[in-house]
């Protein structure tokens, strides 16, 4: 039974495939969560999460799997133009995933649902699902949490702030080569670049999320 038993994403990492804008519509997916991903996010951060409980679909049906593995073809293909890379380079399956899931998931203040949700909810949520990572609620405290880094500093899974009304005032998530990802009040769900003018001027920072690990206290423990 073992050989019958297929992860979805192992296809997608396959860069021999042939890409398709015409490939059949799937409804979208979440990622499970069964794995648990390690990071320091100090010297070992590693931006690619293991995970499995949640992919598209688990599955021994031949044609189920080639219908899969299509559609991870297609957000490979979406993002790789969107991002203007290499298709090979887009190995984070999950992230993509849950960026096609909120696409155009329009803007509103304090929401947090796929009827309405604001930039640090948004940024929460990817982090949490995907990254396995706990931020605060609002775009300054997630600021106050994390490392601060430059432009140069910055890889994917990072978070970038930006000062549009004053103070720490909104925030995205780093894709690299300059673009991120982030809940816009104009567009919704959707990916800028750093260097586009509006944000370029309102950059504050790029910050890493500190994890803190949790200590057992033997002196105290019973």
């Amino acid at each position: 039974m073992r050989n019958l038993i297929y992860v979805a994403f192992v296809g997608c990492a396959i860069t021999a495939m042939s890409f398709t804008a015409t490939a059949q519509q799937l409804p979208g997916y979440q990622v499970k969560e069964n794995f648990t991903a390690e990071y320091s996010f100090k010297k070992d951060y590693n931006p690619f999460p293991v995970y499995d409980e949640k992919p598209i679909l688990f599955t021994a049906n031949a044609e189920k799997r080639s219908l899969v593995t299509e559609l991870c073809n297609k957000v490979q293909f979406k993002f790789a133009q969107l991002l203007d890379r290499n298709v090979e380079l887009l190995t984070n399956v999950t992230l993509f995933g849950f960026i096609d899931e909120w696409w155009h998931t329009r803007y509103r203040y304090g929401g947090t649902s796929k009827a309405g949700i604001d930039c640090s909810a948004f940024t929460g949520l990817l982090l949490k699902t995907v990254f396995h990572i706990d931020v605060p609620r609002t775009a300054r405290m997630q600021y106050d949490a994390s490392e601060k880094l430059s432009k140069d500093e910055m890889i994917e899974g990072d978070l970038v702030f930006f000062n549009t009304r004053g103070g720490v005032s909104h925030v995205g998530l780093y894709l690299g080569g300059g673009y991120f990802v982030h809940s816009s009040s104009s567009q919704g769900v959707t990916i800028d670049n750093l260097d586009d003018g509006y944000y370029e001027k309102r950059f504050i920072s790029g910050g890493r999320p500190i994890v803190i690990e949790e200590t057992t206290d033997i002196a105290n423990a019973g």
